[in-house]
């Protein structure tokens, strides 16, 4: 080892799903099989290109005003980053700086020990029980902070508001984050209780129900104080983290309310019609209330499922991992793509 190698930081990364190129069906990132709001559309095409040489507001305010109407709450409450990954790190750096170990599942969004080896926050993985439901009372002893997403992924079991706030109850000396990626596809949300709990943050994304994973756009709502310090972590880290288009383009999709009703709708009905399908097949899934499906074969190994499919030019999400090598992810895509993915599935078992 070269001497200056002991001073590098290094950690394990996240790895993110495939992201292939070309026709396929890809139903293994939880993107939105629709397009984003027709005003998205409208302002791409009227967007002033001689803005570009000038630096977006550092404020977001464009954007943070469109929420703050939509969610019922003042601007002071909202903090915008690059996708709820930039914000969810922004909290991690800010919020959890105790030498007693954070908490979050054993099961769960696999960048949160990424987050937490690279700021060097000691951690405890809280064990989900057998049937990969977050046992609340693991999370009453002493600790740093508490992160958790509901729904849960992969597995998006949604925990009920008031097993969220019976978390925050017992955690009222530090910072609650809940990780709101997937609510839209449920419905009751965090949000409810952050008038109550002045350590709530509740974090959400545009990039599964508002159709919009390519802007990276993702956003916190707390109480003005935590909303402060997490802009004073911003500020000295990187004041211009939102661009000019994610801007205007996120703001035009938060108006848009009818539309992003109709087509949540649309994926839950989907997501239920593909439940059945999938139990036809012989598959037994969590009752997942996101846009995917953790599902598993008795018959077939996780893998061999997931090697087979990719060969047809499908992808599904595969981790491999301890207590859950044999699941698959499966995002729910139009009911077309759903069609596509069951008829592969049902001419590999014809085959064997």
């Amino acid at each position: 080892m070269k001497a200056f190698e002991k001073n590098i930081r290094k950690v394990e990364p996240y790895v993110p799903g495939e992201q292939p190129q070309g026709r396929v069906v890809k139903l293994n990132t939880n993107e939105n099989p629709y397009p984003p709001a027709p005003g998205v559309a409208r302002a791409l095409e009227e967007l002033d290109s001689g803005r570009l040489r000038l630096y977006p507001d550092p404020t977001a305010e464009v954007l943070v005003d469109a929420l703050a109407e939509f969610y019922g709450v003042s601007p002071d409450q909202v903090f915008v980053g690059v996708g709820s990954d930039d914000v969810l790190s922004m909290c991690f750096l800010t919020f959890f700086n105790s030498e007693k170990p954070i908490f979050f599942p054993d099961v769960t969004y696999s960048f949160y020990k990424v987050w937490a080896d690279l700021y060097r926050i000691p951690y405890e993985c809280k064990a989900l029980d057998e049937e990969f439901r977050i046992r609340k009372e693991e999370y009453y002893p002493e600790n740093g902070g508490v992160i958790f997403p509901n729904p849960n992924a992969p597995t998006g079991i949604y925990l009920e508001l008031d097993q969220v706030e019976d978390i925050i109850a017992h955690n009222q000396d530090v910072v609650v984050i809940v990780d709101e990626a997937y609510v839209d596809f449920v419905g009751r949300s965090a949000m409810e209780l952050i008038d109550r709990y002045d350590n709530l943050i509740v974090v959400q994304t545009f990039s599964k129900a508002r159709s919009m994973a390519g802007m990276r756009i993702g956003y916190a709502i707390s109480n003005p104080e935590l909303i402060r310090y997490l802009n004073d972590a911003k500020y000295s880290f990187n004041s211009y983290t939102m661009n000019q288009t994610s801007l205007i383009c996120g703001a035009e999709a938060v108006k848009d309310r009818a539309y992003f009703e109709d087509h949540l709708q649309k994926i839950i009905e989907t997501r239920e019609w593909a439940k059945k399908e999938l139990a036809g097949m012989g598959f037994t899934f969590t009752d997942s209330r996101a846009n995917f499906i953790f599902a598993r074969h008795s018959r077939y190994s996780g893998k061999e499922l997931f090697e087979y499919l990719k060969e047809q030019n499908i992808y599904v999400r595969f981790w491999g991992s301890r207590r859950i090598e044999d699941y698959l992810r499966i995002t729910v895509g139009t009911r077309e793509e759903m069609a596509t993915l069951f008829a592969a599935l049902k001419k590999y078992m014809e085959e064997r």
